[in-house]
């Protein structure tokens, strides 16, 4: 067992060089504390995706199992930064949990994906965010129906928004994303960084001022579903419709960015 004091002193990657030597579980123990952080912001940024049926807590704890895993699992000589690595676990973990909850039936998924490709289809073909009638027309839905599967299909665009901004387009693309960011791209990356902020910035600022609202008080505040209606004073569906109607657009600003 090596001193404590001595193990704060270490780099990461000294860590694991010595936790592949030895196996000392209480090097294991200190990586795993020092991402422990990362955790608790993904369990806070995926919180739509597990409120119905478990709380934080547990989602933290079972956080916590995978990063335990993701430190076994790791291997630095596929040059993969960790944090990378383990949020694609964690963020895949609790995912994973919410689908055996089977919360979605097939014909609201049907109809997510139909609302979501229709959406990006009417945006570039009128150069902007389509209105939620142009949206309905087009499906030749009412705009009441429209309003309603926007609730229910919240999760996905939460789902969807989350990894786009990790950098994964498509569910199995993780491959693609976790390719080394090596000494000569270091730089790169911080500018693309700095770069999805400010477009990130840019469509929140564009989008209507209930939508701004409901993004800031759930991204910045961390507030439920239910804290914000009673901020905003509306019904708790239309707080998980003005969601889904922002993540929307934000989610097509981005798939501009990473198709550029």
């Amino acid at each position: 067992m090596m001193d404590d004091n001595l193990l704060k002193s270490k780099t990461v990657e000294d860590l694991f060089k010595l936790y592949r030597e030895s196996g000392d579980i209480y090097i294991k123990q200190e990586i795993v504390m020092r991402y422990s952080g990362m955790v608790k912001t993904i369990a806070i940024q995926l919180r739509g995706v597990y409120v119905s049926f478990t709380d934080m807590d547990d989602i933290i704890n079972e956080g916590i199992i995978t990063l335990m895993q993701a430190v076994d699992k790791f291997d630095p000589d596929k040059n993969v930064k960790f944090e990378s690595y383990a949020s694609l676990r964690i963020r895949g973990a609790i995912v994973d949990l919410a689908r055996k909850q089977d919360w979605v039936p097939r014909n609201v998924r049907k109809l997510g994906k139909a609302i979501d490709q229709t959406f990006s289809e009417l945006y570039f073909q009128l150069g902007r965010y389509p209105t939620d009638e142009e949206v309905a027309g087009h499906l030749e839905i009412t705009v009441e129906k429209y309003y309603k599967a926007l609730g229910e299909t919240n999760l996905f665009n939460i789902l969807s928004l989350d990894a786009l901004v990790d950098g994964v387009q498509e569910e199995g693309h993780n491959e693609k994303f976790l390719k080394d960011h090596n000494s000569e791209t270091m730089p790169s990356l911080s500018l693309e960084q700095k770069e999805l902020q400010n477009i990130l910035k840019n469509s929140v600022e564009g989008l209507r001022e209930n939508e701004q609202m409901v993004v800031s008080l759930y991204y910045r505040k961390e507030l439920s579903m239910k804290q914000i209606a009673k901020v905003m004073g509306i019904s708790e569906p239309r707080v998980s419709q003005l969601h889904s109607a922002a993540l929307k657009k934000l989610k097509i600003n981005l798939q501009s960015y990473y198709t550029a």
